[in-house]
């Protein structure tokens, strides 16, 4: 289950980029959750996912 709350999930997300998955369709298969749910979730708190460094911003 991924948190909730934009700040935490960013720095969930994040950690778990770094650490454990090579991309973001990756984690989401894994937490059975939509991409482009994450994505517009993270998009509207003021956070942009870039492909090159596996990572929000």
């Amino acid at each position: 289950m991924l948190p909730k709350d934009p700040v935490m999930l960013f720095s969930f997300l994040n950690m778990k980029l770094r650490d454990q998955y090579k991309s973001l369709m990756d984690l989401c298969d894994d937490f059975d959750e939509d991409e482009a749910e994450i994505l517009k979730i993270m998009r509207d708190a003021g956070y942009v996912y870039d492909r090159d460094t596996n990572q929000f911003k």
